[in-house]
């Protein structure tokens, strides 16, 4: 057993995780803009603050309509340029307490009394903001300095409760992804140990094109070329009918069938920049150890 052959067999994994995980992320990128899935992260969040009625309202101040990205209209803008603001995806917190003042009426105020900020809270939905508010007014709390640097303690959980929604739902996005395109694939990565181990020009080929892309700075490879490089190594093709009959064991073969699949959808849900990281650790000393390559004279399995 030659250590620089069993390294070979990983760089060529973790190249192969790198381009499906690559793909995956650009799909995943595509569903949450063509759905807006951080700006209804962000809005669900807001509603907490000013109501779900009052939403629509809320994001309309000017301070808050001036941080709406602007993308594509819709697929096909790209040929046409059209472009659109989108829902908001972050908004500062200070920009957010500013606004929710300006919205609640309390900008220009700087202390009334009690029953002065209950009577004017009153007034807007009853919401997880307005409980807190009140609670603190009932505190004795009346300073709007000190009411504002209150809640922007406040908002500022709120926000990072809305990033770890969309963070939670962008994961979700991309375990289906990766299961699914696993699936599409039929990639077992047993499978492709095995041929990576057994195929030395294969191996090699997998190395070389793991090399380039660990060189590139910030791993921000065309997807369109490494489907190509990926094709190039034979190793990795659409459709199930690459599989070999097995010779009676079914119950082991889709044993090692489902294990090898499962190893791949795991390893691919860790996401392209993941592998591309581990790719420059392992090919950067492999560089100098006659890594890619050394045992090209091997026959092939």
């Amino acid at each position: 057993m030659s250590f620089s052959q069993a390294l070979e067999v990983v760089i060529g994994l973790i190249f192969v995780y790198y381009v499906l995980g690559s793909i995956v992320s650009l799909i995943t990128q595509w569903i949450n803009e063509a759905f807006e899935t951080r700006g209804r992260s962000l809005e669900k969040h807001l509603m907490r603050i000013v109501g779900d009625k009052q939403v629509g309202d809320f994001v309309k101040l000017p301070q808050l309509q001036s941080l709406r990205p602007i993308r594509y209209k819709n697929w096909m803008s790209v040929f046409t340029s059209a472009t659109e603001p989108k829902k908001l995806e972050k908004i500062p917190v200070a920009t957010l307490v500013d606004s929710y003042f300006d919205f609640v009426g309390l900008t220009a105020t700087r202390e009334v009394n009690a029953e002065g900020l209950k009577n004017l809270l009153n007034t807007l939905p009853d919401t997880e903001t307005k409980r807190a508010v009140i609670q603190w007014i009932d505190q004795g709390v009346t300073d709007i300095k000190e009411l504002q640097k209150r809640t922007t303690t406040y908002f500022a959980g709120v926000m990072d409760q809305a990033a770890a929604t969309f963070k939670a739902n962008a994961r979700s996005f991309v375990i289906v992804l990766s299961i699914f395109l696993t699936l599409l694939l039929g990639t077992d990565s047993i499978e492709l140990a095995r041929t990576l181990w057994t195929n030395a020009s294969v191996r090699a080929l997998a190395v070389a094109q793991a090399e380039a892309v660990a060189q590139q700075e910030g791993g921000e490879a065309k997807i369109d070329d490494l489907i190509e490089q990926l094709s190039a190594l034979n190793i990795v093709r659409i459709g199930w009918w690459q599989m070999e009959a097995p010779d009676g064991n079914w119950g082991g073969f889709i044993a090692l069938k489902v294990l090898g699949l499962s190893l791949t959808a795991a390893a691919v849900s860790q996401g392209s920049s993941f592998w591309y990281d581990l790719l420059k650790k392992v090919v950067s000393p492999s560089k100098g150890g006659g890594g890619g390559g050394g045992d090209s004279g091997e026959a092939k399995g």
